[in-house]
């Protein structure tokens, strides 16, 4: 397993990839963070106040040396103490509950920006499918969005779904957690404050395998947006030196649950592939891209994800070898 320990060692390496509620960076995680803080003010005080009337009870009406036995005074009823410990809880839970229902308001009810991103994100298990469906790309367990500079707001709006069971999306300093059910479109949106790359992981209990569903989500100057939204547009590369790889991939298994632009596999079951080595890892973060970590994957992936849906190839090693010369060109 040294090559998956080497991958996991990586990713602790890098700060942001740290999937912290306490550093928020986009514009929703920042209204849960205040809400957050705002109800902890509120309810730390409530405790301040009730753990101190206990404490000045337990200390003022203690037993003493001289106390004689008999029952101290009783007083039953008071209408001010009553009516203030009716009332502040109720103004309290009230106060609580419109902060509550206007954070909730401006996430779930916000209006969609002339500049929004629209992407839908399927959950799979364990992995997870990106669509663009205004700008014809697809990829798999990496998120590219544009951070709002100079242009204007770019928020990105994401559609939820999954093909199998419960998922939750869940990157920390970028929104809340939205779970992802069998026949119905949750959605949810970001809008990251600076560009960089951050983690995301499913946040509800979905397999085998649900530790090793990860997604990198990587916010990007609008210029650099563009870069990549191009070079995904672009057809697979026909590199003629991999020729035999390429028929490797078309005449086997592989064309039945992946899909490569500009050839016969056209597979939904698994990742697109058409530009595979653009992304950071395999497995949906179990292990680095490169192509030593591909081949070991192809070769045997319950090796580094037990019971993951995708088989063993049991290829030959010059067939194994052409079919990784192959894939390492879709960049």
């Amino acid at each position: 397993m040294a090559i998956q320990q080497s991958a996991w060692a990586a990713a602790k390496a890098e700060p942001s990839l740290v999937p912290s509620i306490f550093a928020p960076e986009s514009t929703p995680a920042h209204a849960i963070s205040n809400l957050a803080g705002f109800v902890l003010v509120i309810t730390g005080a409530i405790f301040a106040v009730v753990a101190g009337l206990l404490l000045y009870a337990v200390i003022r009406f203690r037993r003493r040396a001289n106390d004689d036995g008999t029952e101290p005074a009783q007083v039953y009823g008071s209408g001010p103490i009553e009516a203030a410990w009716t009332t502040v809880p109720f103004l309290i839970v009230l106060v609580l509950s419109l902060a509550t229902a206007r954070v909730i308001h401006e996430l779930q009810d916000a209006p969609k920006p002339a500049g929004a991103l629209d992407v839908q994100v399927i959950g799979h298990q364990w992995w997870w499918e990106v669509r663009y469906p205004k700008l014809g790309i697809v990829t798999a367990n990496e998120l590219h969005v544009p951070v709002s500079q100079g242009r204007g707001r770019s928020p990105t709006f994401l559609d939820l779904r999954s093909a199998d069971v419960v998922h939750s999306f869940w990157a920390p300093r970028l929104a809340g957690k939205i779970d992802l059910i069998p026949n119905k479109v949750n959605s949810m949106w970001i809008e990251p404050e600076r560009p960089g790359l951050f983690l995301g992981q499913c946040g509800t209990y979905c397999g085998t395998q649900h530790a090793w569903m990860l997604l990198r989500v990587y916010a990007e100057t609008p210029e650099d947006f563009d870069r990549w939204v191009a070079q995904q547009k672009k057809l697979a590369e026909n590199d003629p030196t991999a020729a035999a790889g390429r028929l490797v991939f078309e005449r086997t298994a592989c064309i039945n649950c992946h899909s490569v632009n500009g050839t016969v596999g056209n597979g939904r079951f698994g990742p697109d592939l058409t530009h595979l080595m653009s992304r950071a890892t395999l497995g949906s973060g179990a292990l680095r891209n490169s192509p030593e970590t591909l081949r070991a994957w192809i070769k045997s992936p319950d090796q580094f994800k037990p019971g993951v849906l995708m088989p063993a190839m049991n290829l030959n090693d010059a067939d194994l070898d052409n079919l990784v010369a192959y894939l390492t060109t879709l960049k």
